[in-house]
């Protein structure tokens, strides 16, 4: 029932193509400031096709479609997408223009929503197809939206003020840097349309995105210091204004494009990733100069201040205590039989509410049991929620949002049966040990500055590499701070991979996950992953500046999985020091039976 449902929604859009005169159209999982966490009302492929992944994107043709993903999702596209449908693309190997010139014709019109691509992609794909005359046409009217008759309204909730005590620097003195930035550029002004940037800059935050606390809006910002915030009135409180002041004008969200348009003769900055090509195209009509510059907010809001890095020890504290009751919980009831990946996700939810601080949770939890832990990005819902077996390996990837902090942490554990004789096999050891040196050796590394996140990559999967086994996803990705979960620009990943930032030099203050991971596809997948802040390394004789990592997530790791005679004494040492000072810190948060599984869990290896 589910697929012939997307069945006639593909339908009622290739009749609405036709209706435009367009023979194709594309879809991308994006919002109007390609967000990687996006609102209800901007779910359009998920919609049309089922997919619910955070990255993706279809074309659809009057007679043939496709779905673009990378390696992420290769297993769980097939899952949720019918391939009676879709083709099935794994980028950066197979791009949209590479499709595009077998399957649509000579002259093809293929239709794209301006609002929802970047300029680059315009071009790039553009360029793939001329040779074929295949046209890309910006549309005035999305055709998903067209026949999506139920589609939800953006959401209405109020923008908050995020406290100074969190943020750690006025927003004045925030835009007063980002002024100085334009004078010293000769820029008039920026547009800055990534909603986590217009959140850190004006220290500000929302609900409008589930996940991510950001308020749909755009800024202005310009080179005498003020500010022009678009954003729907009904979101606009007194405290909100008190706190903007005078040198932040609010205007209604609907004045953006008319402010643009009245931009002549100014040389603008517009960040290429998260300016889409409409700003570009209006601010070229309307006779100003854009200039494709990356947004001045970026680097400053990955380069965590005193207070920033401070909440984030605090709320991975608190939330380390919420995981570590978790962990209790499924160790006790798991082997008894009866839970699944939904009640999982339930109770870990729970525990985090308990510490009555937990805004939201940073992202859809992967409660992944047994082969579904083989998916990296797996989503259970009804459909697909599995019992948690005796016998197998079960993954939990989470993370919470809290005013000072956000986290997010992966442990893998076995789940033995109520006899205690059930046991993690040969190679469910052999893979968790190699995954796990990897995790060390990405810990201890100590670099000299300037150093990339695509340079330390290798560091983790060197274990794993020497057994012919690797992972199809990054290392670590960069965590805002109560923001995104993903914050760019740092990522550690293999420098070919298909998303940017791992050519971006790590600075102190930078928080990265440290991710490795395992997957045998229909049978199990291990990850563990940690939080970490790129601290400054003294090192005796040291020449120039080194760096390295301080980890921030405590909680502890299973040692069932464990292969003691596959780690060096080193390992061993970080093992039991990092432990020691997991107990150091959950102690004094718990108590009766979750306190002795965590003094059990944290005795020398």
């Amino acid at each position: 029932m589910l697929m012939q449902t997307h069945e006639a929604r593909l339908a009622a859009l290739r009749e609405e193509l036709k209706r435009q005169d367009l023979d194709g159209f594309v879809i991308p999982i994006s919002d109007e400031h390609m967000s990687e966490y996006i609102g209800s009302y901007a779910q359009r492929l998920a919609w049309l096709t089922g997919f619910g992944g955070s990255a993706g994107a279809a074309i659809v043709l009057r007679d043939h479609a496709a779905m673009f993903v990378d390696g992420r999702y290769t297993i769980q596209v097939r899952d949720q997408v019918d391939g009676q449908f879709y083709d099935y693309c794994i980028i950066p190997g197979e791009s949209m223009g590479d499709w595009l010139k077998v399957h649509a014709g000579e002259g093809a019109r293929i239709g794209y929503d301006a609002w929802l691509h970047t300029r680059g992609w315009v071009s790039a794909t553009s360029k793939a197809v001329a040779k074929q005359k295949i046209a890309l046409v910006p549309v005035t009217d999305n055709p998903v939206d067209a026949v999506w008759d139920d589609r939800p309204e953006p959401s209405t909730a109020v923008a908050e003020v995020h406290g100074d005590q969190f943020a750690g620097r006025s927003s004045a003195e925030k835009r007063g840097e980002v002024a100085d930035w334009l004078k010293a550029e000769g820029y008039d002004a920026t547009v800055i349309s990534a909603l986590d940037s217009i959140a850190w800059l004006l220290n500000i935050r929302g609900t409008d995105v589930e996940r991510t606390p950001v308020a749909l809006s755009y800024v202005v910002a310009h080179d005498d210091g003020t500010a022009e915030l678009f954003i729907a009135p009904d979101k606009v409180t007194p405290e909100l204004e008190k706190h903007l002041g005078n040198a932040v004008t609010i205007r209604d969200r609907a004045d953006f494009e008319p402010a643009l348009g009245a931009m002549k003769g100014k040389t603008v900055a517009v960040d290429p990733e998260f300016g889409v090509a409409a700003i570009y195209q209006l601010l070229e009509d309307a006779g100003a100069t854009p200039v494709a510059e990356r947004d001045p907010v970026i680097v400053p809001k990955a380069v965590k201040n005193r207070a920033e890095q401070q909440g984030h020890r605090d709320a991975q504290a608190r939330d380390g205590a919420a995981l570590a009751k978790f962990l209790h919980w499924i160790s006790v009831e798991a082997p008894k039989g009866g839970e699944t990946e939904l009640s999982a996700v339930a109770a870990l939810r729970g525990f985090r509410e308990e510490t009555g601080l937990l805004r939201d949770q940073s992202f859809d939890t992967i409660s992944a049991a047994g082969p579904h832990a083989a998916i990296p990005h797996y989503r259970v819902d009804e459909d697909s929620n599995l019992p948690i077996e005796p016998g197998s390996v079960f993954l939990c990837d989470s993370g919470g949002q809290y005013r000072d902090g956000t986290t997010d942490i992966t442990r893998t554990v076995w789940i033995g049966n109520a006899e205690g004789s059930a046991a993690p096999t040969q190679e469910h050891k052999d893979r968790f040990t190699r995954v796990l040196k990897g995790h060390i050796a990405l810990a201890m590394a100590r670099f000299p500055a300037g150093t990339s996140g695509g340079q330390l990559d290798a560091l983790a999967r060197q274990f794993l590499w020497q057994a012919g086994v690797d992972y199809a996803h990054g290392t670590g990705h960069g965590v805002g701070s109560y923001l995104g979960v993903h914050e760019g620009p740092q990522r550690i990943a293999k420098a070919t991979g298909p998303q940017p930032g791992t050519g971006e030099p790590l600075r102190a203050g930078m928080i990265l996950s440290n991710e490795p991971g395992y997957y045998k596809a229909g049978d199990f997948g291990i990850r563990i992953e940690n939080l970490v802040l790129t601290v400054p390394q003294d090192i005796d004789g040291a020449e120039g500046d080194y760096l390295g990592f301080e980890t921030l997530t405590f909680v502890p790791i299973d040692r069932l999985l464990v292969d003691r005679s596959l780690m060096t004494d080193e390992e061993i040492g970080w093992w039991n020091s990092y432990h020691a000072r997991v107990r150091e810190i959950l102690v004094p948060q718990l108590d009766g039976d979750v306190l002795a599984w965590v003094e059990e869990a944290c005795t020398p290896l």
